[in-house]
């Protein structure tokens, strides 16, 4: 799936060294908004299950990792996904992404995000996608307003983010061929 300047495949075991430079290198970026982490999540061991995990995942419709490429020189340069997929009368899922620190503030966030709901809506058959992000993340609420997520409320105290449970606006976006 592409768009002007990036492009979204699913990982595979070729993308281990790739995933862990991009993991190491944006480390506190990452951090500053992301669930806790141990130490090995930084080494090559802990990438390779990482990316076995989202084959399985994937195969068992549960979740679906992609990552986020420059077309240019296929430099990978964040992850975008797709999780707590729920079929039946449901039909949804969460999206998440981080992008390296680098390479922020050029839309390819918002471009990696509509690739990732039209895929959601046209491949998976999905009817709504739903987002989480701190109030202090003007960034990141910024990409999911660009890309046609409307605000639908605040959970209080919804994620533990480094030791502190941090509130987050939710998104939404709803797939428009569905009556």
């Amino acid at each position: 799936m592409k768009s002007n300047v990036v492009y979204i495949r699913s990982f595979t075991m070729e993308d281990i060294e790739s995933l862990l430079h991009l993991q190491q290198e944006n480390r506190a970026f990452f951090e500053s908004t992301s669930m806790a982490r141990e130490p090995d999540f930084y080494t090559y061991d802990h990438q390779r299950n990482r990316i076995k995990k989202f084959i399985e995942y994937q195969k068992q419709d549960q979740s679906y990792k992609f990552g986020i490429f420059l077309r240019e020189n296929d430099e990978l340069i964040g992850e975008v996904s797709l999780f707590e997929v729920k079929r039946g009368a449901l039909q949804s899922a969460m999206i998440g992404y981080s992008l390296a620190h680098a390479h922020n503030g050029k839309g390819y966030a918002t471009e990696a995000v509509e690739l990732v709901v039209a895929y959601a809506f046209t491949v998976l058959g999905l009817h709504r996608i739903e987002a989480g992000v701190m109030p202090r993340n003007k960034a990141s609420c910024r990409v999911l307003e660009k890309a046609g997520f409307h605000k639908e409320g605040l959970a209080i105290k919804n994620v533990k983010i480094n030791g502190t449970w941090e509130d987050h606006h939710m998104y939404a976006v709803i797939n428009p061929n569905d009556p």
